[in-house]
């Protein structure tokens, strides 16, 4: 999707372009995890470092951060592994020596740990409402209650088997026209799937106005290159996928359900092979062109647009007469829409029901449920086991009702003093990137100027909401899960549709205070924090502030860099997407990041599957960027002063410590590979190892000397921000 419309999210493994909305939220994992960042101040000053190629010394005493004395596991280090050949490794190895994913995950480390903490203070809030006494409940809170009981109620699952789905499936066999078609994919009221996924964003030229988007959508499999490349674990993927389509027919009654099957498989697998590649969709100009349903009708003409619109209840014309919409993949939607055509209708509505069934397979009976982790659980990303049933709750309430379930969230967890702390350091990083482009060498003073302007208008959300989300309107029935859910994305649709021709609302914030994550906005120039990113490993108070700045003050740092990437220096401090650089500024910028992606496209975590460097171009700028303004903003909070000591490590040794201990993780192989293809995040080793590399500061601060492994000469290092 356009870049406006979503925005730049770090998660469990990244930061990267935010999707339109979903109703289901299935953590079985491809790369949901997401992040935030917050920070504290005071000291650091390098010294030179035997110890830090030998085993660490005993700590001081102090007050004890949550981690480790000043908040580094030390027990954790390697120190048999020189800083110089694999720092990752050096920081993590041990703890990567004896890390055991569980059964029921994807992967396990730093971002995982805060995971699960969310989960469990969540859930035990949920627990609170569900035991609590229903006439001291809010409305609101009833309808949280309501929501997650009958989502974990398995007995009354079982009970109604098929039924909530029975009236939905006779209705997609009831379609008789391509026009039948196009209208269900434009309908709310069934979640269908569609290869024209339609959703309501901000105009990247006019973002004080929403748009309507429409960009190519459609597979049940991660990315097209599942449909196209022949790996042979891409191959035994989409056998795997062929037979779940059967297994989702068979359980659904319907006949012939192989043959069927292999027909759904091919429609996708045409609609694969006319997508674009995840790599140009990241590119903000390429995916905004905007035209009227007259010039759509023109481009594409083989569907039929205003049939599904007006399903939608989409209004055809705006305020300034025929309504405009912006199209993403422009040159891919005649060739979608030709697909579209030539389909038969049976083969629609086998599709409609195998992706139905998919959406709603959590609310559904175990058989249908145990399918769909079959595939997108295990075969997917390599999953053992299901998460438990109330862990499941939490993620459905999070995603149906998230601003209410983060209102009690932060209420407990999140006092205010942390949001006025984490503001504080938020500022001090920002200052430490204005410093950073007054001093750059490659850049003229005009573009200078525009830069540090976009900077001052950068608008930073922490915490949570100032303003809650009214959610009145959403009806949930505690006996019937699936009605909920569907409940659930009408109400948001229809949030959204009516103030299609309103001005933005700018307070309005796209993840909710129990994630692990954040985002930068292009279209609104904001950074996002949520509550939940605010802990350790990435900040706590009582942790020496060289690591809180390689934590959160990394995170702020990569959020802030997000304005000024590939993709993000596109827009002004307005949001506005146009061109604010000079052509030569521009040329050195693109040719920097141009070896940013060579480097990024010669490393291989899975053989035969190397990193997309230009996929994943934007997020490691935002890492490479992050450290860079973070180390530095942690030298400004020293005002001059030496930074002490701890255990045998100066302040900047502490400070990359920091930053890689955040980053620690172990990932399924097939969840990996997964990642590879889908994700515009490189893996956790990479983000560390790959960004210290270009950066002369930890070249200094461990005394990193030609000729080891990780060297690389300075005339080969990248120099951004």
């Amino acid at each position: 999707m356009g870049h406006g419309a979503g925005g730049w999210e770090l998660g469990a493994r990244g930061w990267g372009p935010r999707a339109p909305i979903s109703v289901e939220f299935n953590r079985s994992d491809t790369c949901p995890g997401i992040l935030m960042m917050r920070l504290v101040l005071l000291l650091s000053v390098f010294l030179c470092l035997a110890s830090c190629t030998g085993k660490p010394a005993p700590a001081p005493a102090t007050d004890h951060a949550q981690i480790g004395d000043w908040g580094v596991d030390l027990a954790s280090m390697d120190t048999t592994i020189k800083p110089s050949d694999d720092f990752y490794r050096y920081v993590n190895g041990n703890w990567l020596a004896k890390a055991k994913i569980p059964d029921d995950r994807t992967e396990v480390g730093s971002f995982e740990d805060l995971q699960i903490l969310s989960e469990q203070r969540a859930m035990g809030l949920l627990a609170d409402l569900a035991q609590g006494d229903p006439a001291k409940l809010t409305p609101e809170e009833r309808k949280i209650r309501d929501l997650y009981t009958g989502f974990v109620d398995t007995v009354g699952i079982e009970a109604r088997g098929m039924k909530p789905a029975e009236a939905d499936i006779a209705w997609f066999r009831s379609l008789k026209s391509l026009d039948d078609v196009a209208r269900e994919m434009g309908s709310p009221d069934r979640l269908s799937d569609t290869p024209f996924a339609t959703y309501f964003g901000i105009d990247d030229k006019h973002p004080e106005s929403y748009s309507v988007n429409i960009s190519q959508g459609g597979l049940g499999l991660p990315d097209r290159d599942y449909y196209l490349k022949n790996d042979p674990a891409l191959v035994a993927a989409r056998e795997a996928y062929q037979k779940y389509l059967a297994a989702m027919l068979t359980v659904a009654h319907q006949s012939d359900a192989e043959k069927r099957a292999a027909a759904v498989y091919k429609l996708e697998a045409e609609i694969a092979e006319v997508s674009w590649p995840l790599a140009d969709r990241r590119e903000a100009e390429k995916v905004y062109n905007p035209m009227s349903i007259s010039e759509l009708e023109k481009l594409a003409p083989q569907f039929p647009w205003r049939v599904r619109f007006q399903a939608g209840g989409i209004p055809l014309t705006g305020p300034k007469g025929e309504r405009q919409v912006i199209v993403a993949e422009k040159s891919a939607m005649p060739k979608i829409a030709a697909v579209f055509a030539k389909t038969p209708v049976a083969v629609w509505q086998d599709y409609f029901i195998t992706h139905y069934l998919r959406t709603f397979a959590a609310v559904l009976p175990r058989a249908v449920d145990s399918i769909n982790f079959a595939f997108y659980g295990k075969v997917l990303n390599g999953q053992q086991t299901r998460r438990p049933r109330a862990t499941r709750g939490y993620y459905r309430v999070d995603a149906n009702l998230g601003e209410a379930l983060g209102k009690l969230y932060v209420a407990k967890y999140f006092p205010p003093e942390a949001k006025a702390k984490a503001q504080a350091l938020v500022d001090n990083v920002r200052k430490a990137m204005a410093e950073d482009i007054k001093s750059l060498d490659w850049m003229s003073d005009s573009t200078k100027t525009k830069a540090l302007e976009k900077l001052a208008k950068f608008t930073p959300k922490i915490g949570y909401p100032d303003h809650w989300r009214d959610y009145s309107e959403f009806v949930v029935d505690r006996n019937d899960p699936v009605a909920t859910s569907k409940n659930a994305a009408i109400f948001e649709y229809r949030r959204e549709l009516r103030r299609l021709d309103l001005p933005v609302d700018r307070s309005e914030w796209g993840m909710t205070p129990p994630t692990i994550n954040a985002y930068y906005n292009a279209n609104l120039n904001e950074i996002v924090f949520p509550a939940a990113i605010l802990q350790p490993p990435f900040f706590d108070p009582r942790a020496d502030d060289a690591v809180n700045y390689g934590g959160i003050g990394m995170v702020i740092g990569h959020e802030i860099s997000h304005g000024f990437d590939d993709q993000g220096s596109k827009y002004d401090g307005m949001g506005v997407l146009r061109n604010w650089w000079t052509p030569r500024d521009r040329k050195n910028f693109d040719a920097r990041t141009a070896e940013l992606v060579k480097q990024f496209n010669g490393y291989e975590p899975v053989p035969g599957t190397k990193i997309n460097g230009q996929l994943t171009l934007g997020e490691n700028i935002g890492d490479l960027a992050g450290e860079t303004i973070a180390a530095a903003a942690y030298k400004i909070s020293l005002q001059g002063k030496p930074a002490p000591v701890l255990n045998g490590f100066s302040g900047s040794q502490r400070f990359y410590l920091g930053f890689a201990q955040a980053w620690r993780s172990v990932i399924r192989p097939d969840a990996l590979r997964n990642q590879l293809l889908a994700d515009p995040h490189s893996p956790p080793e990479f983000r560390v190892n790959g960004s210290l590399r270009n950066i002369a500061d930890w070249y200094e601060a461990f005394a990193i000397e030609p000729g080891k492994r990780n060297y690389l000469a300075a005339d080969k290092r990248v120099k951004l921000w």
